[in-house]
């Protein structure tokens, strides 16, 4: 981990734990770490004020790909709230385009087993279709990588 090896793999990183664990302390000292690479630290509620707002005034496809080029996305305060039907299509949007090809590390006082009562139902048939055209897409072009990261995030907790 203090070697940055994980970011390199593309791999992810969720730190849980309660409040005043340490865990945003955590998850900018491994921003600072990967200052040599690009990294870009967001709370979530300021997230989708931002997806909202440029969502209105057309800005949205340029933030989405901005979030998706970066080397490391910090989420920061992962569970603080539930989460619209909008925000969890902007979420899947964020995660689909940065899958295996960029880290993402999500700081949490929600405990992982509770992630799905707080994200809510899942997507709507409509919008399966897309997205397994694009799964099937970027699997094509994985195919000519020898290395694959880990699907599964790296699990701290700061209790």
């Amino acid at each position: 981990m203090a070697q940055g090896a994980w970011l390199k793999a593309h791999e992810n990183l969720v730190i849980t734990g309660q409040t005043g664990t340490g865990k945003t302390w955590l998850a900018c000292a491994f921003g600072r770490q990967a200052a040599r690479l690009e990294s870009f630290y967001l709370r979530m509620p300021r997230l989708f004020e931002d997806l909202a707002l440029a969502r209105r005034d057309g800005r949205f496809p340029r933030l989405i790909d901005k979030l998706a080029r970066v080397q490391l996305l910090i989420l920061d305060d992962w569970g603080t709230h539930s989460l619209t039907d909008q925000q969890r299509l902007d979420l899947l949007e964020i995660f689909e385009e940065r899958y295996r090809r960029k880290s993402t590390l999500i700081t949490a006082q929600l405990p992982i087993a509770q992630w799905h009562a707080m994200i809510g139902e899942h997507e709507k048939a409509k919008n399966t279709a897309a997205l397994d055209r694009r799964r099937k897409r970027r699997n094509q072009s994985q195919m000519t990588s020898t290395r694959q990261p880990s699907a599964d995030p790296i699990l701290l907790s700061a209790n």
